[in-house]
């Protein structure tokens, strides 16, 4: 298993319309792309403030290595990334393999 998680910090302008939106989209990648196990969306609510301006994260399983590379370039990736790229203002993607 392979994990995907993305540390989000949106432009300060972004509407919570869009927010929304974006969350929409990629809760419904795993039903859209055999091998995404699950996907979760969350907002930051430490109350220890070291979340460095980033606020949302996702949390992403894929079933292997080849369901990653089949993630990468697939449309619904890449049309996803054309409506969530313009309201970033950072992003952190970090990605490991599940040792147990």
């Amino acid at each position: 298993m392979i994990r995907h998680v993305l540390f989000i910090q949106f432009k300060p302008d972004v509407l919570s319309l869009d927010v929304d939106i974006v969350r929409i989209l990629f809760l419904g990648v795993r039903n859209k792309i055999e091998g995404v196990l699950d996907v979760e969306w969350g907002e930051n609510d430490s109350p220890e403030m070291k979340n460095a301006g980033y606020t949302h994260c996702v949390f992403m399983t894929f079933a292997d290595e080849t369901v990653r590379q089949k993630y990468l370039p697939h449309s619904v990736h890449e049309e996803l990334k054309e409506i969530f790229k313009p309201l970033l203002q950072n992003i952190i993607v970090l990605d490991y393999t599940v040792v147990s």
